[in-house]
């Protein structure tokens, strides 16, 4: 019935895969080959949708860990730096004031420094059994072998990866069901036939972990989570919003004397939107410890539970070297998105994903004019400023509705909704980067910058920016959207606006000048710009050579492209 007063308290454990969606046998995908997780659904329940905050790694941990959205921390930019405001803790800061031991096996990649307070023990030997006599512990281990970069090995490397599985559970690539924006060729296949069975590489690990309880005499004593971190590391899939990269398994086994009445019952299944969020407060509520106002997700286990959830959000800003700005909501039957860059493609050149087999079939096939027409939509040179599909009739979200009369009602609803999670969580997406960075350090954080009483109208001002705005935040977003004369603005005092300038001007020498900068996001944002100008950039080769050995490795890749273009 819970971890209430006099009963002892349930240990937690987290077996996590990586690039993992619900590609598993229980959740019906006829490729999987699942038998331990298969089996742990039976004996706990299995939720249909659970959603993570964001379709890449670190932001999505960010949130997991704290149980608040990146976008609100300042932690969505792919592997930045953001400062914790000073009355935000980690979960297993939380969990070890109440008593427990708590250990990570061993990744973190929240996108802020591990505080000293968070863990007893993280290492690749973490592990529960380092506990005191008797006392109650939280666990976590990360399984990496289902990560993208275990896709595209071929021999041997691959053969490594999957020497526990036997002739039975190697994959034929023919036999596999492809997503229709995916090019339907043999390279591609493959890729999705090593998905599968590094899957089930997965699943080994998963069942010695379980093993371990059982051995211990603890599984009875022990509430396992299973879930990934965010959906397959495939084009489409990771780095994006859609269902394709933010829906994840997600799987409870909770001993009986732990559980509340309808919950967790053996072979149960749960329709309720779930936001990766939520682990947080759901942990606590599960300890029998007080969840405090600092998160912004709900306890979906336990006593006392809240109202559910509408709705689940996501966003991406910068992955790894490339900018963008996208925004989604989604119901039970409707995702929203808001590209707020709509000017950039969907694909834009990354270094990670354009190396795999997958993109470069895209890549390969699109230049012969072969690609089939829901794939192709996703080799736009821009994005719409809205989408909305409807995921009953839709699942891959390939047919928007956006402009759809008769989905105007939805697009409205959704789109209000949008708006007031950006309002109260301070969404600080669309600060740019520099600019978030120079005001973390007046602030003590991002979180803190929206905040501020001067600062209590800045966010619609980003909603809806001027170009005469005060604050040069406002006034890159303006440029962005096309407004005022960059010709005026290539000496504004602020870096970021001066490259938006330039760039709308191809004014080579202002961005060279930013290249040159020392604040490592300053110049990613010129060499960006200089990137997007193609040939035009030809007077800058020689400062774009020398950016190959920048510190900042985000830097290096897009002067690499750059100068492919030149």
């Amino acid at each position: 019935m819970g971890a209430m007063a006099g009963q002892p308290r349930p240990n937690i454990v987290w077996l996590s895969s990586e690039d993992t969606s619900p590609n598993l046998g229980c959740y019906g995908d006829p490729n999987a080959i699942t038998p331990t997780l298969d089996k742990l659904a039976s004996q706990g329940v299995r939720y249909t949708h659970a959603f993570t905050v964001a379709g890449v790694c670190a932001p999505s941990r960010s949130g997991i860990i704290t149980g608040m959205f990146p976008s609100s921390l300042g932690s969505q930019h792919m592997r930045c730096k953001a400062k914790l405001p000073p009355h935000v803790r980690a979960l297993p800061a939380y969990l070890r004031e109440a008593g427990y031991h708590c250990t990570n096996n061993a990744k973190t990649d929240y996108n802020f420094d591990v505080p000293k307070d968070a863990w007893d023990e993280v290492s690749n030997k973490a592990h529960w059994r380092s506990r005191k006599p008797g006392q109650p512990f939280f666990a976590v281990f990360n399984h990496e072998v289902s990560h993208e970069s275990r896709l595209p090995p071929r021999g041997a490397s691959h053969e490594k990866n999957v020497r526990q599985l036997t002739p039975g559970q190697r994959r034929d690539p023919a036999k596999i069901a492809l997503p229709p924006y995916h090019a339907d060729t043999p390279e591609t296949r493959r890729d999705w036939a090593n998905y599968h069975e590094v899957v089930t590489a997965m699943d080994y690990q998963v069942a010695a972990k379980l093993k371990d309880l059982e051995d211990a005499g603890l599984l009875e004593d022990t509430i396992v989570f299973y879930w990934g971190d965010h959906g397959v590391g495939l084009p489409r899939a990771k780095r994006w919003l859609y269902d394709s990269g933010t829906r994840v398994p997600l799987i409870a086994r909770i001993p009986e004397k732990f559980r509340q009445p309808d919950q967790g019952k053996p072979g149960s299944v749960d329709h309720q939107l779930i936001s990766m969020i939520d682990l947080a407060p759901t942990m606590l509520n599960l300890a029998g410890a007080p969840v405090n106002s600092q998160f912004q997700g709900r306890a979906f286990l336990g006593p006392r539970l809240s109202k559910p959830r509408e709705y689940v959000y996501g966003a991406r800003d910068r992955m790894d070297e490339r900018y963008d700005i996208i925004r989604a909501i989604r119901d039970k039957r409707y995702r929203y998105i808001v590209n707020y860059e709509a000017d950039k493609p969907y694909y834009q050149h990354m270094n990670t994903p354009e190396a795999g087999p997958t993109m470069k079939e895209l890549r390969r096939v699109h230049a012969e004019g072969k690609l089939p027409a829901a794939a192709e939509l996703f080799l736009a040179d821009r994005k719409p400023a809205e989408e909305l599909y409807d995921l009953a009739n839709d699942p891959h979200e390939i047919r928007n509705l956006a402009a759809d009369a008769k989905h105007r009602g939805e697009l409205e609803r959704l789109r209000k909704a949008h708006v007031a999670w950006m309002r109260e969580t301070k969404d600080v997406g669309l600060i740019p980067e520099p600019e978030l960075e120079a005001r973390e350090s007046k602030y003590g954080s991002r979180w803190a910058i929206l905040r501020a009483p001067e600062n209590a109208t800045l966010q619609d001002r980003l909603l809806a920016p001027t170009i005469d705005d005060p604050d040069p935040a406002v006034r890159y977003r303006a440029l962005r959207s096309g407004q005022g004369d960059p010709a005026k603005l290539v000496a504004d005092p602020a870096p970021v606006v001066r490259i938006e300038a330039a760039r709308r001007t191809s004014n080579v020498e202002v961005l060279v000048r930013e290249l040159a900068s020392p604040v490592d996001s300053v110049r990613l944002h010129a060499a960006l710009a200089l990137d997007g100008l193609g040939a035009k950039a030809r007077p800058a080769a020689e400062p774009l050579k020398k950016a190959l050995d920048d510190e900042n490795r985000y830097v290096p890749r897009v002067a690499e492209h750059a100068l492919k273009g030149l």
